[in-house]
């Protein structure tokens, strides 16, 4: 049975999040379309060079994940997202107003490193307010701002280039994260007992039930431990090969889809959001009956499947039919998306609180390093070879074989599953 106890954390701290993370996933992405739109000409960027400004943002969020991530489990969430807010809005702001190469490359390594806190720190937040049953849900509704902004932002991004140039794309997408950090500073509470808008009897009944499920889980002295552990170094490498693909695809799907004859930005921007309207609904879907479940790996590998076979199918498709290429592109897009929610709620069930807020920063700066490597691989690969032949294979090869760690993953899960019913 879902978890029904303080229905208000729902309205109140989802629409926050979702936002803030919304912004943040705005100002990375919106780079592929400054690159489709006008911006490598102005600036002389080569196609080399365009590949490593697309990546370069990752290696910066490699970097400082697990630092950013112990912060907001041992200090505070709230105050580390105010200050990056401020600081990646500013940098994405100043995005529009380079006049250099140097300038660029230092801008977007910077966004990469005061952005890297935010997903640990928002889903250690998340681990502090939602139980087992919700987890899943609540880590979707946060990650849909991926999807969503990815989904508007495309068709407005089009616009907006076509209209301004894409210097005015950064400035009027970049500014709007330095007034919501006020507004996230005045409206989140980083624990139950802080939120004034919950009753005694909530706050103690949702605390009893966090720790309750602590109790179930087999305790981790340090981190070191639990960087070491069999499920952490296996979800390590499962979201670096998972990441490759997924930023591989993002990064360069405006450029893909722009290189067809005859096609201009604002079509290119209106194609390239519909996979995002369907990973949204699979985002959504993956994410109730994983909690309704609570199997959360069912709700990973077959998604990745899918994807991985709509790369392969791609391949074979490119240069022979358009809409066909394009609509298993968009099952790609949508696949990929789908078991975000599933995947972080299994983090938090696998290990001890003392631990998973740092797991989580090492498994998402494995995602980071494997974001980097995709997007930067697949923009030397469709320079080197003039097509994208070879990296529709790099893809799929990657979020197959990601696919099939989720296998592994699935019966240590299995197993200790049954260890702690025995206890």
């Amino acid at each position: 049975m879902p978890n029904t106890i303080a229905p208000a954390r729902w309205y109140r701290l989802i629409p926050l999040v979702f936002i803030t993370y919304s912004l943040a996933y705005l100002d990375r992405a919106n780079f592929g379309f400054a690159a489709a739109g006008g911006m490598n000409e102005d600036l002389h960027i080569s196609q080399a060079v365009s590949s490593l400004l697309s990546s370069l943002f990752f290696l910066g969020y490699f970097f400082f994940q697990i630092p950013g991530a112990r912060y907001a489990a041992h200090k505070s969430a709230k105050k580390l997202i105010f200050v990056s807010l401020i600081l990646w809005a500013g940098l994405a702001t100043a995005t529009g107003m380079v006049s250099n190469l140097t300038a660029l490359i230092a801008i977007r390594f910077l966004i990469g490193v005061v952005e890297s806190a935010v997903m640990p720190s928002m889903l250690i937040l998340l681990s502090q307010w939602f139980t087992k049953d919700e987890r899943s849900r609540a880590n979707t509704f946060l990650i849909l701002g991926n999807p969503v902004t990815v989904l508007w932002m495309s068709v407005v991004s089009g616009y907006l280039i076509n209209s301004l140039g894409w210097r005015w794309m950064f400035i009027i997408q970049g500014a709007p994260g330095i007034l919501w950090a006020f507004v996230w500073w005045r409206m989140i509470a980083e624990t139950p007992q802080e939120a004034d808008w919950l009753t005694v009897e909530e706050k103690a009944e949702l605390e009893r039930r966090l720790k309750e499920e602590q109790s179930s889980i087999k305790p981790v002295k340090n981190y070191s431990q639990a960087f070491r552990s069999a499920p952490v170094i296996l979800l390590c490498i499962h979201y670096f090969l998972w990441s490759l693909g997924v930023y591989g695809f993002v990064m360069w799907l405006p450029s893909i889809i722009k290189a067809s004859p005859e096609m201009d930005i604002v079509t290119t921007g209106w194609l390239s959001a519909v996979p995002y309207l369907l990973a949204i609904g699979g985002m959504v879907g993956a994410s109730y009956f994983a909690d309704k479940s609570q199997k959360r790996t069912l709700f990973i590998w077959p998604f990745l499947l899918i994807a991985s076979s709509a790369f392969f199918g791609t391949y074979l498709m490119e240069g022979k039919d358009f809409w066909l290429s394009y609509g298993l592109l968009v099952l790609a897009g949508g696949a990929l998306y789908a078991p975000y929610g599933p995947f972080f709620a299994l983090i938090t069930e696998l290990l001890p609180k003392n631990v998973a807020g740092g797991a989580i920063g090492l498994i998402n700066s494995m995602g980071a390093l494997g974001s980097f490597v995709g997007a930067y691989l697949v923009g030397y690969l469709n320079g080197l070879t003039g097509t994208f032949h070879a990296s529709y294979i790099l893809m799929a090869m990657a979020v197959l074989i990601s696919a099939l760690l989720t296998f592994v993953v699935a019966n240590y899960f299995k197993r200790l599953r049954v260890n702690n019913g025995s206890r």
